[in-house]
């Protein structure tokens, strides 16, 4: 990638233009919505960040949990247990990850529910409950 990518509102965009998805050297930023993995996970060695762009994710960590909606962003450093979901309708937010836990959640996604503990660990994470 050799030119910077510049993406506008989502009420000037052309019909036409996917969500956000841009992979650089150390992190990626993704347009998504729904909700992540129902159960607390832990990133040994990768930051993860949430910007909320419409509705609200609620987060839970290990004491506490916090309702981030439009406007907020939410930055969780490696090391730190957390879980997200929609729990109160549609959202639409930009989740900025590293290229590995990119790889990690297209692991996910391709792999039944009872593999996820052994493919976390091989990505340096671990499922907490």
């Amino acid at each position: 990638m050799n030119e910077p990518i510049i993406v506008p509102d989502i009420q000037v965009r052309t019909a036409n233009q996917p969500p956000i998805s841009v992979i650089g050297k150390t992190f990626g930023i993704y347009e998504w919505s729904g909700s992540g993995p129902d159960y607390l996970h832990v990133h040994y060695s990768d930051d993860e960040a949430w910007h909320i762009l419409e509705g609200t994710l609620t987060f839970k960590f290990a004491d506490r949990v916090v309702h981030a909606s439009a406007g907020t962003t939410v930055f969780v450093p490696a090391g730190v247990p957390h879980s997200y979901h929609e729990a109160n309708g549609p959202t639409r937010y930009l989740i900025i990850m590293t290229p590995r836990l990119h790889a990690l959640i297209s692991a996910l996604h391709a792999s039944p529910r009872e593999e996820h503990n052994a493919i976390m660990r091989s990505f340096d994470s671990e499922i907490l409950d």
